[in-house]
């Protein structure tokens, strides 16, 4: 029996040459979607893009609240206009240093930049640097998307194994996530996969493939691809990573992995 899980690629609209990488591994069938960040000047154009895809391809929301130009300006959250570094961010917004409603303004600006441009709502929210994890991110979900006939699925978290640090600090930011939302009534994907130090590209080939041989069914294996341009240069420390990820996905190996192991990329509809 064939085992499908589902591969979503991070960061569409980041930089032309990550939604072009994108765009190209969908259209190979090696995605199952993306989630996007809609808080670039540029969101519109990549919209018009991928709106081709939406409906076969899973299409979600990537909230950013780090390092990446406010939607709504200046605020508590980015008092010179620009959202924190994560470390800057956590422990304020817990000390109550940073307005939840200026957190959630963020979001909705976000949200709202999503479903004017692609005339639909997201098929699945998460979060850059797993900030939906955060308390003030999980309050603005259940208020905002709570009431929503079609409401979207959310990321879930990662399964604790082994005693990789990365994953261990992931996996608490996330404690409660899961039974808290699903309580609430939304569809939680995971196990969460794809967690590795992106400082070592050449990781990247054996994480997804041990996802291939264990994630369970409909597990979520998170990924990166990308191809570096000046944009990206300028946006995001996270580069030459992005090209060896795509590299992978996109090989001939990659496809023989999964018909060796029995495993089908869900689609969009999954």
């Amino acid at each position: 029996m064939t085992r499908r899980i589902r591969l979503i690629a991070d960061d569409y609209g980041l930089a032309p040459g990550v939604s072009a990488a994108i765009l190209d591994l969908l259209d190979r069938g090696r995605l199952t979607g993306t989630s996007c960040m809609t808080g670039f000047a540029q969101w519109a154009q990549e919209a018009e893009r991928i709106k081709p895809l939406c409906g076969r391809a899973a299409v979600g929301l990537h909230l950013t609240l780090t390092d990446q130009p406010a939607v709504t300006g200046r605020s508590s959250l980015a008092p010179e206009g620009r959202l924190p570094p994560l470390r800057s961010l956590a422990l304020p917004v817990l000390r109550g240093r940073i307005d939840d409603r200026d957190v959630h303004a963020e979001l909705d600006a976000q949200y709202s930049r999503f479903v004017e441009a692609l005339e639909r709502r997201p098929d699945f929210v998460d979060g850059h640097q797993h900030v939906h994890f955060l308390p003030v991110v999980r309050t603005w979900l259940r208020a905002r998307l709570h009431e929503e006939a079609d409401r979207p699925a959310l990321r879930g978290a990662p399964a604790l194994a082994g005693t990789a640090p990365k994953v261990a600090a992931i996996a608490a930011l996330a404690a409660g996530f899961n039974r808290s939302m699903q309580h609430a009534g939304f569809t939680v994907f995971g196990p969460l996969a794809g967690i590795y130090d992106w400082r070592r590209p050449e990781k990247f080939a054996s994480v997804l493939q041990a996802a291939v041989e264990a994630l369970p069914e409909r597990g979520l294996f998170m990924c990166h691809p990308g191809h570096v341009d000046e944009t990206l240069r300028a946006r995001d420390p996270m580069q030459s990573v992005r090209e060896v990820e795509f590299a992978v996905l996109a090989s001939d190996d990659f496809g023989a992995s999964l018909a060796r192991a029995g495993v089908a990329i869900m689609d969009g509809n999954g």
